[in-house]
């Protein structure tokens, strides 16, 4: 929408101008939650508005001719944008005018050099007032202070304006007085009115009585706003009926003309050309100029001819593209049609090459709406989806119809803000973890790993044990997790013998709102250790004494003693079994099987064989490094079992062969055998 307000120059800060809220229906409560701005082009901020009570006043007081310079209409162009919902208002100030300025004179004083010979009824143009007001306010009417020779009348040029000329009444006499020193007053339509007043200095002079007169009183060109300087804009011409010196006219810019407008064009001094000198750097399509021609005579005479300068647009403005508004980031759940940024578009040629035409990449999520005059929205055309893209650098170009046509472009940086809409996923579908019986307390076991495409708390994964028992017993008093890196501690050594295998599901939570989660599957496999030595379970011994078997005296051979018997609660190789004879009083008459564990005899017992025997058999597992269990067995050889057992706690051996003293018995026959011998060889050798 858009609002007109009226307000008078230089009204003071703080004054009324009116309520925006109440004007355009706003409840003003909510301008502060709605984030309102002021927009303008202004460099300073003219008004307020009161984010209370909506109340626009004052903020700056305004210098209407400072801000508008010549314009007979002052407009001030303001936006209000309100967001959530975006909103824009248009306000125009209308500042009107008031009699501030008095008229002024380009110049302290006027010189004027009359011959004395001219007759009454000759007519010097004086110089025009300015006055920085409009309308009534500026400058309405000359007088000239009273004088006998001179008075003041108003003339008409071709285009309607009007400038004061000092007319001749009575006929000079230089003799008598040479200078003639006159008021000149410009007054103004104010109420009250203002005035201005110059002194016009009179030289009467006895020479030169004709002024210069241009052929027309308007000059009027039209060139084009890049033209290169040097480029001609018009030839003025002016002629003097004096011959000679006071003839000969020379061309230059008036003193009225403004010093911007004598740098961007120049006037040959002889020919009358006028050219341009610089660049055109001008807002307005209209320039007026005064050309001044005067004769080369003791005393020139001159007059003055208006030149205006139509300057003709061409497309040297490119569009300019101005942010006005922008969210970002955006969630990725914005549903299509969700403003992102509000665009101002402007280009400040007028015409067809003002017009702009603004586009986007057709292949990214978003689209450009025409809103306001001038105004585009840049809205979202799909659903968007972070994990894809985080971040969009979108361009917007804007061509204007110019010819040819000027295009200017401007990125705009959108970020997409992350919405917990992915829950962990594990890295695979269930997890097997082996682990050692006899574990240490606090190992570790697994690092189970889920990942989530989410950022920041929505990215950032928790893990838990889900309730359960193992062996009758809470999961928690077996296992502990890591939290944040989800790694599985033992709290407990494990017994394979006791437990072999458990399940159990570890839950991966993220930290959004609400929060997301997945659960997988933990299966642990307990593999053995060598920790069990056999057990021996036949023959067993009572209070540490030997066991006893009974074998007949004149047993046969391959007779069955005993048979070892023994258990290992390992697994596998560990409970691998082997039996091995460590010691036997007689190494000659028992053997073992080292697989079954069977004592026999090998070979058949004799009348001579020794009544006791004793054997140890070593039962060995297969383990790394391998446990054993040894046992002792004492063989009696009877055909009846005593009634009493004998004792086995001696060693039950027959004496040993070889004693000390039948080595020394050897030693000595062998001995003297050699020396026997050897006798015998030598007597041979002789003999021979």
């Amino acid at each position: 929408g858009q609002i007109v307000y009226s307000i008078a120059e230089e009204t003071e800060r703080g004054a009324s101008v009116g309520n925006i809220a109440k004007d355009l229906g706003i409840d003003a409560a909510t301008l502060s939650a709605r984030k309102f701005r002021m927009i303008t082009g202004s460099s300073k901020q003219y008004f307020n508005i009161n984010a209370s009570t909506g109340a626009l006043s004052v903020n700056e007081p305004i210098d209407r001719e400072q801000l508008c310079e010549l314009k007979s209409v002052c407009l001030l162009n303001y936006e209000l944008v309100l967001e959530n919902p975006l909103e824009l208002y248009r306000m125009e100030f209308k500042v009107s005018d008031i009699n501030d300025n008095s008229p002024s004179f380009p110049l302290s004083e006027y010189h004027i050099n009359m011959p004395e010979f001219l007759s009454p009824g000759a007519r010097f143009t004086l110089p025009n007032a300015q006055d920085l007001d409009e309308g009534a306010n500026s400058v309405q009417n000359y007088t000239l202070s009273p004088d006998e020779h001179f008075c003041l009348e108003m003339q008409i040029r071709g285009d309607g304006s009007k400038y004061p000329e000092l007319v001749l009444k009575k006929a000079l006499d230089r003799e008598q007085q040479a200078t003639h020193r006159l008021v000149l007053t410009a007054k103004d339509g104010g109420n009250p009115p203002k005035s201005g007043d110059v002194p016009v200095v009179v030289t009467v002079l006895d020479t030169n009585d004709n002024a210069p007169e241009f052929e027309h009183s308007v000059y009027r060109a039209s060139i084009l706003e890049n033209s290169p300087s040097g480029t001609l804009v018009v030839q003025v011409h002016a002629t003097d009926l004096d011959e000679g010196p006071n003839g000969e006219v020379r061309y230059s810019f008036s003193n009225t003309t403004s010093a911007d407008l004598q740098r961007m064009f120049s006037v040959h001094p002889r020919t009358g050309e006028v050219t341009v000198n610089g660049v055109l750097a001008v807002q307005r399509p209209l320039l007026e100029m005064l050309v001044e021609a005067r004769d080369n005579g003791a005393f020139g005479m001159s007059s003055t001819a208006k030149l205006l300068v139509e300057i003709t647009d061409v497309n040297n403005h490119g569009p300019e593209i101005t942010i006005t508004s922008l969210s970002s980031p955006i969630p990725e759940d914005a549903v299509p049609g969700t403003v992102i940024a509000l665009l101002s578009i402007l280009d400040k040629d007028p015409g067809e090459n003002g017009k702009v035409t603004c586009q986007i990449s057709e292949n990214l999520p978003f689209q450009l709406k025409p809103s306001l005059q001038n105004y585009y929205s840049l809205v979202t055309s799909e659903l968007l989806d972070r994990e894809l893209i985080s971040e969009y650098n979108i361009t917007v170009t804007a061509t204007d119809l110019g010819s040819p046509p000027l295009t200017t472009q401007k990125t705009v940086w959108v970020q997409i803000s992350d919405v917990n809409d992915n829950p962990p996923v594990f890295s695979a579908d269930a997890f097997d973890v082996f682990v050692e019986e006899n574990n240490p307390l606090g190992a570790f076991l697994y690092q189970v790993s889920a990942s989530d495409p989410d950022i920041g708390e929505n990215g950032r994964v928790s893990y838990t044990l889900r309730n359960s028992t193992v062996a009758g017993s809470a999961l928690t008093s077996f296992l502990s997790m890591n939290l944040a890196n989800g790694s599985i501690h033992a709290k407990r050594a494990f017994d394979f013998e006791q437990l072999r295998s458990f399940r159990f599901q570890v839950e991966a939570k993220d930290n959004g709102s609400p929060a997301l989660s997945a659960a997988v599957t933990v299966n642990v496999y307990i593999s053995d250790q060598n920790d069990n030595a056999p057990a021996i379970l036949y023959p067993t011994s009572q209070n540490g004494s030997v066991a006893v078997e009974v074998v007949p005296r004149l047993a046969d051979e391959d007779y069955l003693v005993t048979k070892v018997v023994a258990d290992d609660e390992d697994n596998a190789q560990n409970a691998w079994l082997s039996y091995h004879l460590a010691h036997s009083s007689d190494s000659t008459l028992f053997q073992l099987s080292p697989h079954t564990g069977e004592l026999r005899t090998t070979r058949s017992m004799r009348s001579t064989d020794f009544l006791k025997h004793k054997v140890v058999v070593v039962v060995r597992d297969h383990g790394d490094p391998p446990l054993s269990s040894t046992v002792t067995v004492g063989i009696l050889l009877a055909d009846t079992l005593p009634q009493a057992l004998p004792d086995f706690d001696d060693s039950g051996e027959p004496p040993p062969l070889l004693n000390a003293t039948n080595i020394y018995l050897i030693v000595s026959l062998a001995c003297v055998s050699f020396i026997f011998a050897a006798f015998i060889f030598f007597l041979a050798i002789i003999r021979l």
